[in-house]
């Protein structure tokens, strides 16, 4: 297959994106592989961590459509726009929900004896992001992008 075809079209823009997540993903599980030296790779499905994987597909795919369209376009606009709801929501309010199951995880165990599955089982807790984890993620995004970019032209 020919990828410099996707060259500046929406083939380009969605390939970013999504290799992007999939780069992310795969970075957290080799984080995690030499920070606690042990491979989950169940990590690669699950959301939270470092680096952010929904903040680098935003910023590829935003990034990727500044390159292509130009960075005053209304295209990227629009694009960048969605990329800072996704990480606001990343950051604030998955994170917000993260550390609410915790809590009721907590209260749950103690009201059930450590018996979670009586109570429907425990809740996920690693839902969002710090805004470490946000940034790193955007960052990967912006450099991924622009590398795809010059890679394909």
């Amino acid at each position: 297959m020919d990828f410099s075809k996707m060259y500046g079209t929406g083939y380009e823009v969605i390939f970013v994106a999504f290799s992007g997540i999939v780069l992310a993903q795969i970075i957290k599980c080799f984080l995690h592989l030499i920070t606690k030296r042990s491979l989950d790779l169940r990590l690669f499905t699950t959301t939270g961590g470092m680096p952010s994987s929904h903040s680098a597909g935003v910023m590829g795919l935003s990034t990727t459509v500044g390159l292509i369209r130009g960075f005053e376009s209304i295209e990227f606009a629009i694009a960048l726009g969605y990329a800072f709801i996704v990480m606001y929501d990343a950051a604030g309010v998955r994170r917000a929900a993260g550390k609410q199951a915790a809590c009721l995880n907590k209260i749950i165990m103690d009201l059930y004896k450590q018996d979670l599955q009586e109570a429907g089982g425990k809740l996920k807790e690693l839902l969002g992001h710090t805004p470490m984890q946000v940034f790193v993620g955007a960052i990967l995004g912006i450099i991924y992008a622009y590398y795809i970019h010059v890679l394909l032209s």
